[in-house]
């Protein structure tokens, strides 16, 4: 019994030690071979999956080199499709050293990709990167033994943002069409046009420029240099800093006498080389220690303004003084009217008439009026027109003149009679019928609010008005009596209106001959330019002005004018004149003067001549054809530039003094001379 339990209990014993080790087994055998079997099934199911991918990533990679290829072969040669084409291989052109380092050509880059979002994205990959540059130098066996790449999905997903790019890229391009392209040549050739005609920097004090020697850059550097050394004299007065502003103020100086007068380089002495080069050393110390931009902008800016008021007030004073210069007698001018007149006051009685006094009211003759107060003048219009006539015996010559000029001018003409011509020479004071009761312009000129118009200094107008129209010569009846002609001369049938500003180059009698179709004046039109039409004359935002007459009519020149007297009596032209003279007498439709009314009174009424009868602007305008100056038949220095004045051109006074016997002892003994 004992020896059964004994041997029972050994065989428990053992079956247990058995059952035990089985155990050990099963063990072993899941925790070994189990990973085992999952990862190997877990490869199967990648390579799987990777073969799929790659089928489908080739499919779509197919389709969009097709569609890239088709777009962008109409716009690239043969030789840039074959390297797109060769692009398209899946390792391409980049190496994985250029992905990590972000080298990438920019025409590559994804459009609007975040560059924080491609670096987390790297370094996400970056373990897969790794173990797949493993995985390539390995490489992995097939079961038949060769080997095959294996595609991951961090290089499947480059591919697709390279494939990306290159569409986008390819959509941009065809985009670009050739219109596009067209424009923007065109828009760059238009820039670089203005860029070309534009001097950027040209007289810059900061650097030396490779100027022509005649160009006049030294000059001009040394009024640059003049400006900035004036800038940083207040800049260095404001921060104390008092050396180097004694030294700008001794510079600025030494420049400015060295400027002086001088207009060009030649001008200047031959110590402003040195002068350049002092000046600048002491502006690039400026430049270093006070420079500021700020600053420097601050100063200029109140410079050009100070400059900029400086011209207005310069500008307004240079027009008074012209205008004032313009309506004054020179002393030459006054000192021959004064001889003439004590000379001929000193005549008797019987010697101051003049030949042919038959010859005033034929009006079969040529018949001329002439209305001044210049001698000199007045001289000049009769002689040249006489010494341009075929025929001077059949001419005629009104001269009307003032109280002042009557003597003079009778002893002038007396003493140098006009070969054959015929002289006539009235006073406007000795017409009785031109009173204010009959004119509207003495009426008005007699006016409490034209004397303080022209009288009164401190006029609050003064500053606002045109001075053109504040000369005195309106005030005078001379200027005014071209409206009263049929009054005048009651027994002509035509006459030629001339101003003593003109020269007469060639014969005018056929002027007589000139059919005016109806007309009352024959005068040449100035609507060339703009600023001759009616419209600059007339206030045409006043109603009687707006309702009667065109702003864009043509206006034509005072200074020769063929008057039918007949048709003027006819239509009654002074009537017409003196109903809009009263109707401006507070200066509302048109400023002092005789071209508007006379554009008033005679519109409709004027017949146009040949341009090349009279050619004006001799008094104002430089640039006259000097062609059309010697064709013209009569030449009119209207303007302020009388040739009479220094302040004549003198390109143009040639034309009006060789008419002119300046060996005569009158002009002699007033220090007349050309």
């Amino acid at each position: 019994m004992a020896l059964k339990r004994g041997l029972s209990g050994v065989n428990r014993i053992r079956g247990s030690s058995g059952g035990s080790r089985s155990l050990i087994v099963l063990l072993i055998f899941f925790c070994v071979f189990a990973p085992l079997v999952f990862f190997v099934g877990r490869g199967v199911y990648i390579d799987s999956s990777n073969d799929y991918s790659n089928a489908s990533v080739k499919q779509n990679l197919d389709w969009r080199e097709r569609l890239a290829m088709q777009s962008v072969r109409s716009l690239f040669s043969k030789e840039v499709l074959d390297v797109i084409t060769t692009s398209t291989a899946d390792l391409g052109p980049l190496s994985l050293d250029s992905f990590k380092k972000n080298n990438l050509s920019a025409s590559w880059r994804g459009i609007g990709v975040d560059t924080s979002f491609r670096n987390s994205e790297q370094n996400q990959t970056t373990p897969d990167i790794k173990s797949n540059i493993l995985n390539e130098k390995r490489g992995s066996t097939s079961k038949d033994g060769s080997h095959q790449k294996v595609e991951t999905p961090a290089k499947i997903h480059r591919r697709q943002l390279r494939e990306k790019r290159r569409e986008m890229r390819a959509n941009e391009l065809v985009q670009h069409n050739d219109d596009t392209i067209l424009k923007l040549e065109n828009a760059a050739i238009e820039r670089s046009k203005s860029v070309d005609s534009a001097v950027l920097g040209k007289y810059s004090i900061w650097r030396r420029e490779n100027e022509n020697d005649n160009s006049d850059s030294n000059i001009r550097l040394m009024r640059d240099q003049v400006i900035m050394a004036r800038v940083y004299t207040g800049i260095a007065k404001l921060k104390n800093k008092n050396d180097l502003l004694q030294e700008l103020q001794a510079r600025l100086k030494d420049s400015q006498r060295v400027l002086g007068e001088s207009t060009s380089d030649a001008d200047l002495p031959r110590s402003a080389h040195e002068k350049l080069r002092a000046m600048g050393q002491v502006l690039s110390k400026a430049k270093m220690e006070l420079y500021d931009c700020k600053l420097v902008t601050g100063k200029l800016r109140a410079m050009l303004q100070t400059a900029d008021e400086q011209v207005r007030s310069l500008k307004k004073q240079s027009t008074f003084l012209a205008q004032l210069a313009a309506k004054t007698i020179p002393n030459p001018i006054h000192c021959l009217s004064m001889r003439l007149t004590i000379d001929y006051y000193l005549l008797s009685p019987e010697k101051r008439k003049f030949p042919r006094s038959e010859n005033r009211e034929n009006p079969n003759l040529y018949h001329y009026a002439l209305f001044s107060d210049n001698v000199l003048a007045a001289s000049v219009v009769v002689n040249s027109t006489i010494m341009n006539a075929k025929d001077p015996s059949k001419h005629v010559f009104h001269l009307v003149t003032d109280k002042l000029n009557f003597g003079a001018m009778n002893m002038w003409f007396l003493l140098n009679p006009p070969g054959k011509a015929t002289i006539h020479v009235e006073n406007v004071d000795e017409f009785k019928w031109l009173n204010s009761s009959y004119c509207p312009v003495l009426r008005q000129l007699e006016s409490a609010a034209m004397r303080e118009y022209y009288f009164k200094a401190d006029h609050p107008s003064s500053g606002s008005s045109n001075l053109k129209y504040r000369n005195p010569k309106y005030l005078s009846m001379l200027n005014h009596l071209r409206f009263y002609l049929p009054e005048v001369y009651p027994k002509l049938n035509k006459i030629l209106f001339l101003d003593d500003d003109i020269i007469v180059q060639k014969d005018l009698t056929p002027l007589w001959e000139v059919n005016l179709n109806g007309k009352v004046n024959g005068a040449v039109e100035t609507c060339g330019e703009s600023f001759h039409r009616f419209d600059k004359y007339l206030n045409f935002s006043n109603p009687h002005i707006a309702r009667n007459f065109n702003p864009n009519a043509c206006g034509w020149a005072y200074g020769m004018n063929m008057f039918d007297l007949m048709e003027w009596k006819k239509r009654d032209i002074t009537g017409i004149y003196h109903k809009w003279q009263n109707m401006n007498e507070n200066r509302t439709l048109w400023k002092l003067g005789t071209l508007p009314p006379g554009l008033i009174t005679f519109y409709g009424l004027t017949h146009p001549l040949n341009k090349a009868w009279h050619v004006l602007g001799l008094g104002y305008n430089p640039s006259i054809d000097k062609k059309d100056i010697e064709n013209a038949a009569v030449v009119h220095y209207n303007g302020n530039m009388k040739p009479w004045l220094e302040l004549a051109m003198s390109k143009y006074r040639p034309y009006w003094t060789k008419y002119i016997k300046f060996d005569h002892p009158y002009l002699r003994r007033c220090n007349l001379h050309e």
